[in-house]
């Protein structure tokens, strides 16, 4: 598995892994269609994507204008194998390199994907209208996982 920048070209496949995933599911199927992706692609943001072999099996896709995650999701057949991890890594390293201070991201309570942002040093910064958790860090609390290239060697 290797980490990669995400270009237009593989907008499909990464709405093929977002649409797979078992939590943190689209109520509203509408709200987040490929155009989204690559606007985000092609304005202040960018993208990575995990790829084993020839086959994208994670992305995450952050905005540089708002610093926030817009979205990080792992195949389910390929999810605890530091695929998150690696990507959340690269996205961070971006924005802070770029002047992010302070960067958010919301998800689902009581969900795995809270469990993985917790963990990885994220503090919980209130609850959205929606009912999902918003989580901060910022550049002087985030720490890149030392092992991680350990893990993907």
């Amino acid at each position: 598995m290797h980490v990669r920048i995400a270009t237009a070209a593989d907008v499909d496949a990464m709405h093929r892994v977002r649409t797979r995933v078992r939590e943190n599911r689209l109520t509203d199927p509408a709200r987040v269609q490929p155009h989204h992706y690559r606007a985000l692609l092609a304005g202040g943001g960018r993208g990575w994507v995990a790829v084993e072999g020839e086959r994208v099996v994670g992305f995450a896709v952050v905005d540089r204008a708002r610093s926030s995650v817009w979205a990080l999701f792992v195949d389910p057949d390929h999810e605890r194998h530091g695929i998150g991890r690696a990507l959340h890594d690269a996205a961070l390293a971006w924005l802070f390199a770029g002047g992010a201070e302070r960067v958010w991201l919301t998800t689902d309570p009581g969900t795995r994907a809270e469990r993985f942002y917790r963990a990885a040093g994220w503090q919980r910064a209130g609850t959205e209208r929606n009912g999902e958790i918003r989580f901060e860090t910022s550049r002087e609390d985030w720490r890149p996982d030392p092992l991680l290239h350990l893990r993907r060697a």
